[in-house]
């Protein structure tokens, strides 16, 4: 990682109580939690809309984690991509889906509605625009809450992409990503050091 980690020790008095609810909420302090630690303030906000955009919103876990993975390949982002694949596959995504994405292709989604919406997903990641035919597709099956939060977990999950890589967080030399063409990978095992 390219800054510093904060010891408990290191850490002011906002930071530590950040780090605490981090903790409880998830487990621990890591991957782009020490980063945004460096600015507390950020990193609460941060936080809480990332505990939104996984665990709160209107979508269906399946589709919260297909945004992640989404975001995650499309920013080449290895750690949110190892860190969450399994998941994706557990809560529903399959398997192949997960492969195709990986590889850059579009993943078949035997569900109208899950199809729908990795299309709205995918032209607004890639096109920066949605075309009235896939947004009315996607509207019909998620209502607006649905598509503003879609929108909000692929905005949330890019910012983490575009942390993890700006820092190279915890990249991991020693783990294959599912993509050959992972930027911060190749110079990670170029050279052997994270």
């Amino acid at each position: 990682m390219r800054l510093p980690v904060l010891g408990i020790e290191e850490m002011n008095q906002r930071q530590q109580e950040l780090s605490a609810r981090i903790t409880e909420r998830r487990g621990g302090v890591r991957g782009p939690f020490r980063v945004w630690l460096q600015s507390p303030e950020l990193c609460e906000r941060v936080e809480s809309l990332g505990a939104f955009v996984r665990f709160e919103s209107c979508l269906p876990k399946h589709l919260r984690e297909l945004t992640l993975l989404m975001a995650a390949r499309h920013w080449d982002a290895q750690y949110s991509w190892n860190a969450h694949v399994n998941t994706a596959i557990e809560a529903g995504i399959p398997e192949a889906a997960a492969e195709a994405i990986a590889e850059r292709r579009e993943p078949v989604l035997a569900d109208e509605a899950d199809q729908a919406f990795y299309a709205f997903c995918h032209e607004l990641l890639e096109l920066h625009f949605v075309e009235d035919e896939t947004f009315a597709a996607a509207h019909k099956h998620f209502g607006s809450q649905g598509l503003v939060d879609a929108v909000g977990s692929l905005g949330n999950f890019s910012m983490l992409a575009m942390c993890l890589n700006a820092f190279q967080v915890d990249l991991q030399p020693g783990r294959k990503p599912p993509f050959p063409d992972i930027r911060g990978y190749a110079r990670v095992a170029a050279d052997g050091k994270p």
